[in-house]
């Protein structure tokens, strides 16, 4: 998958013109790569696409200009997008009313999730169980990070079965303060088959 180049960039007033636009595409875009994985847990597949739109709108709300500056974000993003072989996802813990907690009680509904990284998360495509890597060991730190961002390095012999639809494809979750199981519908299946095409 191609990475976002700084050409296919609009400045912050061409932007603002199509935002709402773009916006409303991106939405439909991201609903198929949009997968809960319990109450909590969701992640989002990346691909070029919400990559794109996330630097646009990083560089709206940050008002970058410089191109240097811009240059960096692009880089920082890029790495979202999965290599051959690679799905990649944003996942986010997502805890119901949390923004209104004390301080110690959000950090210890986060810090639930502790240890997630340790093959707590994968991807099973018929036999083949694909766990996540997760891109930074941040888990174990006194105040856990809620968005995370892993891949998964899917077999060959496995991707076709992301199309066949006599075949079980899930994500499952066997943390013990977060078991969770979901079957990904024929629709995200499609996507994540198209990022690895």
């Amino acid at each position: 998958m191609d990475k976002v180049a700084l050409s296919e960039l609009r400045d912050i007033a061409q932007y603002e013109r199509v935002r709402e636009s773009e916006r409303a595409r991106i939405i439909e875009r991201k609903r198929p790569r949009r997968v809960g994985l319990g109450e909590n847990l969701t992640l989002l597949f990346e691909n070029h696409d919400t990559v794109l739109f996330q630097v646009q709108e990083m560089m709206r709300t940050e008002r970058i200009v410089d191109e240097g500056k811009i240059q960096d974000e692009l880089d920082t993003y890029n790495a979202l997008i999965p290599g051959p072989g690679e799905l990649s996802a944003t996942l986010f813990i997502e805890i119901p009313g949390i923004a209104r907690l004390p301080t110690g009680e959000m950090r210890a509904a986060v810090n639930r999730f502790r240890g997630i990284d340790e093959g707590h998360v994968r991807l099973q495509i018929g036999p083949h169980v694909v766990p996540a890597r997760f891109e930074r060991g941040d888990t174990h730190e006194e105040k856990m990070a809620a968005v995370h961002y892993v891949r998964f390095a899917v077999p060959e012999e496995a991707q076709p079965m992301l199309a066949d639809a006599g075949a079980v494809v899930r994500l499952v979750c066997t943390h013990p303060n977060h078991p969770a199981t979901t079957d990904l519908a024929p629709e995200t299946r499609a996507e994540l088959a198209a990022d690895l095409a």
